[in-house]
């Protein structure tokens, strides 16, 4: 298998290539530790059918929002296991909050997952949210199959090297 080339990387570029152009995971041993903090949202839209099934509480696979909740914080403390070069981290908090939108029939995701680490936990914060809202869609999809998954992404982050981050929000 042919290697990709990559020119020298800068602070701005990939940082999981090495010289050679490998996949590697990065070496964080000489990094601070710093209580690290992201958060991450996602959106999850269906039929207002479905979603009154949710708000009423009676699906057939029982509290959809409570087992989803479950998943996303079991999502977040397996991440390491799901992406492949990714640390695995010591969580110190992992919050996971829904909220109906009934105008939008939907369910909106959000995901607050906290460390005390040598590395971010932005990618714990997505698998939390990803992992929600596929829940919800495993829960709910005898009653609806066109659920969409939507908007997923990084709000914030803070600690660490680079500091605080704000996505600009639409």
């Amino acid at each position: 298998m042919p290697k990709t080339t990559l020119p020298p990387a800068t602070s701005d570029q990939l940082t999981h290539f090495d010289a050679g152009g490998s996949a590697h995971m990065v070496d964080v041993a000489a990094k601070q530790e710093t209580h690290r903090i992201a958060v991450a949202s996602g959106t999850i839209r269906m039929q207002a059918a479905t979603l009154a099934i949710i708000v009423a509480g009676n699906a057939k696979k029982g509290d959809v929002l409570g087992i989803a909740r479950i998943a996303a914080i079991m999502g977040a403390k397996r991440t390491s296991d799901l992406v492949p070069l990714c640390h695995p981290l010591a969580l110190t908090r992992v919050a996971v909050d829904f909220e109906i939108d009934e105008a939008r029939s939907s369910v909106h995701c959000r995901a607050q997952v906290e460390t005390v680490g040598k590395t971010g936990v932005e990618m714990e914060a997505l698998t939390a949210v990803q992992i929600g809202l596929l829940t919800i869609y495993d829960m709910c999809k005898a009653v609806d199959r066109g659920m969409v998954m939507t908007n997923i992404r990084v709000l914030e982050k803070h600690g660490g090297k680079s500091g605080d981050w704000s996505a600009v929000l639409e």
